[in-house]
């Protein structure tokens, strides 16, 4: 008979929580770890450069292009997508597992990467994170610092073609600046909510 880790649920949530860049989807991450709720926490590979403050493998798991593209091959990503030149993916065995041990997972992707799982796991629970207004994210940006010139331009422009992506999902979050707080209090109710189901969500990967 299946044991499952103490902490573990009935019914796990396979949680996709996505948006454009600079909403602060790393944010409302950080703070959410900080929650009690056993939440498990996919780690994304990428190919972009760690960045000052960035830790491997809590962060993202930074690997080279090669390693990336064995992933591909291997077939070892849930889904992948060249996101700004970078590639970025989740790691197929992580979900698995924890989905296996009764564990609600949490994974973070960008639009494109939502839409892929979106098709192949329709069951999914889909959060969109949106901020107050897109003056506040092209602000938002800008703060960064994070990007040239050029690709702040390409990121606003993208920010602008994510966020009429708002039907592919179940929910949407608006994550005010200096108030993630409640961002992550809205999306534990929306945790609570599925868990409420009359019909449950069934997660097969």
């Amino acid at each position: 008979m299946k044991r499952n880790k103490p902490g573990s649920v009935a019914n796990p949530l396979f949680v996709v929580i996505s948006g454009p860049s600079g909403v602060g989807k790393d944010a409302v991450l950080d703070a959410m770890r900080r929650v009690r709720y056993p939440f498990y926490f996919a780690v994304t590979a990428t190919t972009r450069p760690q960045r000052q403050g960035e830790t491997d493998g809590v962060d993202y798991h930074f690997v080279s292009k090669s390693e990336f593209d064995r992933m591909i091959e291997k077939g070892e990503l849930l889904e992948w997508a060249n996101v700004y030149g970078n590639l970025y993916g989740v790691p197929r065995h992580q979900v698995q597992q924890a989905l296996a041990e009764g564990l609600d997972v949490v994974v973070k992707v960008d639009v494109q990467g939502a839409a892929t799982i979106k098709n192949v796991f329709p069951e999914a629970v889909f959060i969109f994170v949106a901020p107050p207004s897109m003056s506040d994210l092209e602000e938002r940006l800008r703060q960064r610092k994070t990007e040239s010139g050029v690709d702040l331009e390409l990121r606003t422009k993208a920010a602008h073609k994510e966020m009429g992506s708002l039907p592919l999902f179940d929910y949407v979050v608006v994550n005010h600046e200096d108030q993630v707080e409640l961002a992550v209090s809205q999306i534990e109710s929306i945790v609570t909510a599925e868990k409420c189901r009359v019909k449950a969500r069934s997660i097969e990967i």
